[in-house]
């Protein structure tokens, strides 16, 4: 948990000109988010899909609400935890994203393999950048464009037949249906990416996991073991609440579309873990699957967007350092430390860098 703290802390900050902290956070991020999905689908042959649900998201929020208050005793310094015009934004993340796409995705597991899984789970790539696009005004061009398209044909190729080891069209359905609803909580988190991360993971995970729990007491019968809700509870605080806290951080220095594209190594770290540990075989459209995959995730990790841009007036709060984008003085005792959290007040600005649409970087044209 220090680990999560100190990376989400110094990718924080990262901008435009300076982005491998944010590049850092959700590579680590999308490497537990991708371990985690074989090994669900290692626990969902002992449990109905409703207690994995709620079993995963009750561990991760367990586990962030308790750093949470072992980060208050001790006086360490973050963000507010959620501003109060924020709340909305983060009750629809928390109804697609906490309660009803861990469902689908639990479900979903039952049909398929882990390795497959972990593949399809790159729609969720696919559609967060559709959504950042379309819906929110992400800047795009044709480099990503065609990457995205190849992740698309690489999900169909493997969502498309019922051959053994291979995701059932139902299993892929779902899936992609959990993919479509974490996609939207992803764009709706870029509405409250400014608050304490680990407050919005926490409130994810606290949330989705009583309802799912609730919905698994009345509907699904007796709960497993205990120590398989712990084994449950213990891979939902990595994979789905620090990989969630790390993947939040990241999009404040990347945005949410490119962030998303990072995080297109989540299904390969999936699959190296269900080949290593579950012993599973690949289909045969697995490996042109893959290398698709690959390519689209390639052209997303190589792209670079420079172009003069002009900056307008805006007040926000967050860590940061005082580089090109926050030459601001301070109405209070500073010592000086950095990264460091205050409200401040952005001049207009214009100049040329290479950036990504980052918390200072969302709203100009091109």
């Amino acid at each position: 948990m220090r680990l999560a703290y100190a990376v989400s802390m110094s990718a924080a900050h990262a901008h435009s000109g300076s982005a491998s902290s944010a590049i850092v956070a959700v590579l680590v991020s999308s490497i537990l988010f991708g371990a985690s999905t074989p090994l669900a689908r290692a626990l969902v042959g002992t449990m109905d899909p409703l207690w994995l649900a709620g079993g995963l998201y009750a561990g991760s929020g367990a586990g962030l609400s308790l750093w949470l208050l072992v980060r208050r005793r001790r006086g360490l310094s973050g963000l507010p935890l959620i501003a109060r015009a924020d709340v909305r934004w983060l009750a629809a993340a928390v109804l697609c994203g906490g309660m009803l796409a861990p469902v689908a995705f639990a479900f979903g597991l039952r049909a398929s393999t882990g390795a497959t899984a972990s593949l399809l789970l790159n729609l969720e790539s696919v559609f967060t950048v559709a959504l950042a696009w379309f819906l929110f005004g992400e800047h795009r061009n044709g480099r990503v464009v065609v990457g995205m398209t190849l992740i698309v044909v690489a999900c169909a190729l493997l969502g498309g037949g019922d051959a053994p080891g291979a995701a059932t069209g139902t299993g892929a359905a779902l899936i992609a249906l959990a993919c479509l609803l974490w996609a939207l909580d992803n764009n709706l988190t870029r509405k409250v990416a400014a608050n304490d991360a680990v407050a919005i993971a926490a409130v994810k995970g606290v949330a989705g996991g009583a309802v799912n729990l609730a919905l698994a007491a009345l509907v699904a019968g007796a709960p497993p073991a205990a120590s398989t809700l712990l084994a449950t509870a213990a891979v939902g605080l990595a994979g789905y609440g620090i990989s969630l806290v790390l993947f939040v951080v990241g999009m404040r220095g990347l945005g949410v579309a490119r962030a998303s594209a990072y995080y297109g190594l989540a299904p390969f770290i999936g699959v190296a873990v269900a080949f290593a540990v579950l012993g599973e075989t690949a289909p045969p459209a697995f490996w042109p699957a893959l290398a698709l995959m690959g390519a689209g995730v390639w052209l997303h990790l190589t792209e670079r967007h420079v172009h003069e841009h002009t900056h307008a007036k805006i007040a926000h709060s967050h860590p940061h350092t005082h580089d090109e984008h926050h030459r601001h003085t301070h109405d209070f005792a500073w010592d000086g430390s950095e990264p460091h959290v205050h409200p401040h007040a952005h001049a207009p600005m214009t100049h040329r860098h290479a950036h990504f649409p980052d918390l200072h970087h969302r709203d100009h044209t091109h």
